[in-house]
């Protein structure tokens, strides 16, 4: 019999339902409450539920939840820019913490967030779904155990829909999300440290408001987020890396795809449909010999989310980390250094040139 884990979700818009979702079909989960201070939102999250929203309180801020939920974890799904406060007002909590990408909207706050993750018994966790992508998992292992040689460069490309509507349009401004390059693209530069297991040096960055958002006004603001970029990132150990971000390129096949090429062969990942694409060295004369593999994803955990499997499994992990029986996998650290590369990008692409880490403090 696995420990029951009591869990209690703050923020219950898209991701939050998102969570909910995951954990009503992870094993030894227990939803006792949920939080969120627009009346809709909780709304979405009781539909999520069904015959167990009767048994989850519900509350409209974070104080009273703080103080009354009975739980051993908290999910917090809030806007990005409300995230330091969210925390702040858990802090007396013994309780486990997963906090949604990114960790926080400035580099500023994502190292305070830090600063308090040290000090606590329970784990402190980021989420970065993605790493959690059953394909991406097994591109990322392959790359490790040396399946393409010496790693020498790394390509990510996510070509996608437009961001969606978000309660109160709080994700049309940079000044909410930390921009898009922190938002979105967090995710990315997480992937990067991790498959390169180094730290980012130099990054460049080159982007847009080209297509998305033009004609949309919020009391009289235009949003000013961008759509499109393409980032280089030089790390420490020789590596280069590369994100090409498109947002109106909903038509594409493959939303996301990452190759890393070594000094021995290339190794790509398409998701979907999940397949791993192999391609060895070979004289250019010959013929290739490329091998594609399909890597498979539990069906319900497919069905709970829009991130290929991922939440399901990231949760798996979390849980195993508040029972002490695996690591925490994803550190307020990490959280950081991620909000870190996308603040050097989104500087970059404002100013028109190469920013070094060094600069940021890092």
């Amino acid at each position: 019999m696995v420990a029951a884990i009591r869990y209690g979700v703050v923020g219950t818009g898209m991701m939050g339902v998102e969570h909910l979702r995951n954990l009503m079909i992870l094993p030894g989960a227990e939803i006792v409450a949920i939080a969120d201070p627009v009346a809709a939102s909780l709304d979405w999250a009781r539909a999520a539920l069904g015959d167990r929203a009767a048994g989850v309180r519900a509350f409209d801020d974070v104080a009273s939840f703080a103080t009354a939920a009975d739980v051993d974890a908290i999910v917090i799904a809030a806007p990005n820019h409300t995230h330091r406060d969210v925390v702040a007002r858990l802090l007396d909590r013994d309780v486990a913490i997963l906090c949604e990408k990114p960790l926080a909207t400035t580099i500023a706050d994502a190292r305070w967030m830090v600063d308090q993750a040290r000090d606590r018994a329970r784990p402190f966790w980021t989420a970065m779904e993605y790493r959690f992508m059953p394909p991406a998992a097994e591109f990322i292992a392959q790359v490790h155990a040396g399946k393409v040689g010496q790693l020498r460069m790394l390509s990510i490309r996510e070509h996608r829909f437009p961001f969606l509507p978000k309660v109160g349009d709080w994700n049309r401004f940079a000044r909410n999300t930390g921009g898009t390059m922190v938002e979105k693209c967090c995710h990315f530069f997480d992937l990067m440290r991790l498959i390169v297991r180094s730290e980012p040096v130099r990054v460049f960055c080159s982007g847009g408001r080209d297509v998305n958002h033009l004609d949309e006004r919020y009391e009289g603001r235009a949003p000013d987020i961008l759509d499109n970029s393409y980032t280089v990132v030089d790390f420490a150990n020789g590596v280069r890396a590369m994100l090409d971000l498109c947002m109106f390129a909903e038509g594409a096949e493959h939303q996301e795809e990452m190759s890393a090429t070594g000094d021995r062969a290339r190794l790509d990942v398409l998701i979907p449909p999940g397949d791993l694409v192999f391609s060895p060295r070979v004289d250019w004369r010959g013929p290739k010999a490329v091998e594609r593999w399909h890597v498979p994803v539990d069906e319900a955990a497919m069905a709970a989310g829009s991130h290929h499997g991922a939440t399901f499994y990231q949760h798996q992990a979390f849980a195993a980390a508040i029972r002490g029986e695996g690591p925490v996998q994803v550190t307020a650290e990490d959280g950081l250094r991620a909000v870190a590369m996308g603040a050097a990008a989104e500087l970059s692409a404002r100013e028109h040139r190469v920013v070094a880490m060094a600069e940021l403090g890092l």
